[in-house]
């Protein structure tokens, strides 16, 4: 598969969650489908569901998203590029 604006490699530690990695690294949890979609080679069967909890040692692809993938509006107002307070 190819990543148009690259991607960088995860080393999963005990614990590590789908959904937690899909925060660190794009600030939003709900995009851990671009986690999921990336490393699905990892799971024989394209049908069964990946666990939510990986086993530490499993290196995982991170695509690298555009500015524009991201939702400055789904991020707390401390992580948006201009910060609104109401």
């Amino acid at each position: 598969m190819s990543y148009p604006n690259g991607y960088f490699e995860h080393r999963t530690m005990d614990g590590d969650r789908w959904d937690l990695l899909a925060y660190q690294y794009y600030g939003d949890a709900s995009k851990q489908s671009v986690l999921l979609d990336a490393n699905r080679s990892l799971f024989i069967d394209p049908i069964t569901v990946p666990p939510l909890i990986l086993k530490s040692g499993i290196t995982l692809i991170v695509p690298v998203l555009d500015e524009a993938e991201v939702d400055d509006n789904t991020l707390p107002p401390w992580k948006r590029q201009e910060a609104v307070y109401e």
